[in-house]
């Protein structure tokens, strides 16, 4: 069975902040009520967090819109913006244990994987895009005769943003920096579970000296604050990270403003080991990538394939594996494991455990609560899985892996694609043949040679700087990089414009041919829900 590491007695991390934070001001939420958040290690109550709802998400979208068009974010020079993105990045850096600590108390995540990639991969994922901010730019296109055409990019507006648990501080950064690089403002709500980082974050946003408005923060329930958001007229743009059922909802409400939106979602990504890999580094990467962040990964290998020629000595592997890991207080360095994000998540991760056992799945490691404090999961690890089983269809978010068998590369490529997901995968091989019938197949997202490029539990291991994404029912985008989703690009408008000089030499504009009337404009003034302005010139 997994082990269990000494309790530490280090001192916990201080919450500085639990209100909401609208216009650069630290507010409670105008109803006056709070909810809780639980250190889900103890089960006890870390603080009374401000719960906000639609009043205090009409006041931030109202500071929010104010910052862009009536204060400096808008008119700033990208390079200053670019700097101050810098700066909030090298405060995270200079703050990085205090952060970590923060994010592991809050979260449950071991500290050392707090330290080691979550802190590290978000303040990279700041640098990244804050070198974007001045690389923002429109065309010059060649047309026929005495005229010239060219576009410009502008910000989308304000930015709605709706972030999950399971990386809190890393998915603040993924979705804050593109946005700021491109000039937007941003109203956020953090996961209601873990509320805490991201507070402190806006703290240090408003240090590196961004201005009033731009970010704004308003901790409360995804029914409220949430569909708040989502509705609210004066938001351009919302991207939400979560789940499949509530990004349906999400497109549902937002139609009625035909709002731009960008989702990633969940996952139940194969991960695909042939008899010709090296066994020792395919197991070695399995475990890691289901396991790690408590398998709460949007992109962990959830469904492990072998070949079954290997297939016994590779599950002999993994059980070793998890019979070793280490389980307790997350804020003790040797552990690597802590618990379930809450009651709902572990109780969820439970159930599915059951319902394993009920199809007939082989529980060949954990399946049971690990002590009796706190929302620990043992590593549980099941074999002889069938594609029909709920274990091998339904995300479970959890510690369990399914191992199903496979023959050849045929069979395999129909099997890993049966599902409704198709956010990442990973191939272990040395051959290229079964690689590449694999890789050419286009159902999924981000697709590893080895396992270590997707399918492999952190999402920093899909590095920023290319472009993610996914398929079905995994994304609607492709996040990351210049054009991704979250990327600078698709966080501003692309207008275009033309003009040319008449036979008199008086400026005149072509007509527009296919839109209304009361889209043709003479001025390039921001008009933040237009796609195209047109102006006039010299050519």
């Amino acid at each position: 069975m997994a082990t269990a590491t000494k309790p530490e007695k280090k001192s916990q991390p201080k919450v500085k902040h639990t209100e909401c934070f609208i216009g650069g001001k630290w507010v409670p939420a105008a109803s006056g009520k709070t909810f809780e958040t639980i250190n889900p290690a103890t089960e006890e109550v870390i603080a009374q967090v401000a719960e906000g709802d639609a009043e205090d998400v009409d006041a931030a979208v109202a500071a929010a819109r104010d910052a862009l068009e009536n204060g400096p974010w808008s008119t700033m020079d990208a390079r200053d913006r670019g700097r101050l993105i810098y700066k909030l990045a090298d405060l995270m850096e200079e703050e990085l244990d205090d952060l970590a600590a923060l994010e592991t108390l809050d979260n449950g995540k071991p500290i050392r994987d707090a330290k080691a990639a979550d802190l590290p991969l978000a303040i990279d994922c700041l640098r990244y895009y804050a070198g974007f901010a001045d690389k923002i730019h429109g065309q010059t296109i060649p047309v026929r005769g005495n005229y010239f055409t060219y576009t410009r990019r502008e910000p989308v507006g304000v930015a709605g943003q709706i972030i999950p648990w399971n990386f809190p501080i890393l998915m603040v950064c993924w979705k804050w920096a593109p946005a700021l690089a491109a000039g937007c403002t941003v109203v956020m709500k953090p996961a209601e579970q873990t509320p805490l980082s991201c507070l402190r974050l806006a703290r240090l946003a408003q240090k590196a000296g961004i201005p009033d408005g731009v970010i704004n923060v308003v901790p409360g329930y995804g029914p409220t604050a949430g569909a708040a958001i989502v509705k609210h007229p004066a938001v351009d743009k919302v991207a939400f990270t979560g789940e499949y059922r509530t990004a349906q909802i999400i497109m549902r409400d937002a139609s009625q403003t035909l709002k731009r939106l960008t989702f990633e979602l969940g996952g139940k990504s194969p991960n695909i080991v042939f008899a010709d890999a090296d066994l020792d580094a395919a197991a070695a990467g399995s475990h890691f990538g289901l396991y790690f962040n408590q398998g709460q990964c949007c992109c962990a290998g959830s469904r492990l394939f072998v070949e079954e020629k290997v297939y016994d000595k590779f599950v002999d592997k993994l059980v070793g594996m998890n019979k070793s890991r280490k389980l307790g207080d997350p804020f003790d360095p040797a552990t690597e494991q802590g618990p379930q994000v809450d009651k709902a998540q572990f109780d969820k991760v439970m159930h599915y455990i059951g319902v394993g056992k009920q199809e007939g799945a082989q529980c060949l490691t954990g399946g049971n609560r690990f002590g009796q404090r706190g929302y620990y999961i043992e590593p549980t690890l099941f074999g002889d899985v069938k594609d029909e089983m709920s274990i091998a269809k339904d995300e479970i978010f959890g510690p369990v892996l399914s191992v199903l068998k496979f023959k050849d590369v045929n069979e395999i490529i129909d099997r890993a694609n049966n599902t409704n997901y198709g956010l990442a995968a990973a191939v272990w091989t040395r051959s290229v043949r079964p690689q590449r019938g694999i890789t050419a197949y286009r159902g999924v997202g981000p697709r590893g040679r080895r396992g270590r490029h997707a399918a492999g539990g952190a999402p920093g291991r899909t590095a920023i700087h290319r472009k993610p994404g996914g398929s079905r029912g995994a994304a609607r985008c492709h996040a990351g990089g210049a054009a991704g989703a979250e990327g600078p690009r698709c966080c501003v408008l692309h207008r275009g414009s033309a003009g040319g000089m008449s036979t008199s030499g008086a400026i005149s504009a072509p007509r527009q041919r296919g839109h209304q009337s009361r889209r043709r404009s003479r001025t390039f003034h921001r008009v933040p829900h237009w796609e195209h302005t047109w102006i006039t010139g010299p050519a």
